[in-house]
């Protein structure tokens, strides 16, 4: 599957260059806390999950915690939102994914699973958006700051999906 990088945003947030290596060493403490704990790493009472990728530049293990949905779907799958916190920009991970659809893993509650990422698209992207707004109103916010689409990715435990 096709993960599309669409236009970036002609308004949202943008990172001041400074704040970019303290966020990373941020997320570096979050997802090492992650580990740690097996999951039991809460944002309010949100779930969570870790997503690991390939460096679309560097080429390196990146990984990052993200909001997890339940996705409603057959097999162990979860819905992940690409909001970048409102930016005009979409995240690296999703680049990442886009560079290296193959490698993608998904950490939860301590077992990391080798996982395919799906893009949703029109009336299954719209749904699922709603769902992720109704579990979790915080990030309807995001529609508001930003003029781009958010993608929203279906992640799949490799081993649990089936052919179609």
């Amino acid at each position: 599957m096709t993960i599309e990088i669409t236009p970036r945003g002609s308004k949202g947030w943008r990172v001041p260059g400074f704040l970019r290596p303290l966020m990373r060493l941020g997320m570096g403490w979050m997802a090492g806390r992650y580990r740690r704990t097996r999951g039991k790493v809460k944002v309010g009472d949100q779930d969570l999950l870790l997503l690991t990728t390939i460096g679309a530049k560097s080429g390196e293990r990146r990984s990052i915690l993200l909001s997890r949905f339940p996705d409603g779907a057959a097999g162990r799958s979860w819905l992940v939102a690409a909001t970048n916190m409102g930016a005009v920009a979409h995240p690296a991970w999703l680049h990442n994914i886009a560079k290296h659809p193959d490698q993608v893993w998904v950490e939860i509650d301590g077992h990391e699973y080798p996982a395919r990422a799906e893009q949703l698209r029109g009336a299954d992207r719209d749904a699922a958006w709603a769902r992720i707004v109704e579990l979790n109103p915080s990030f309807g916010r995001y529609t508001s700051q930003t003029d781009r689409e958010i993608p929203v990715l279906r992640l799949t435990e490799r081993g649990e999906e089936t052919d179609g």
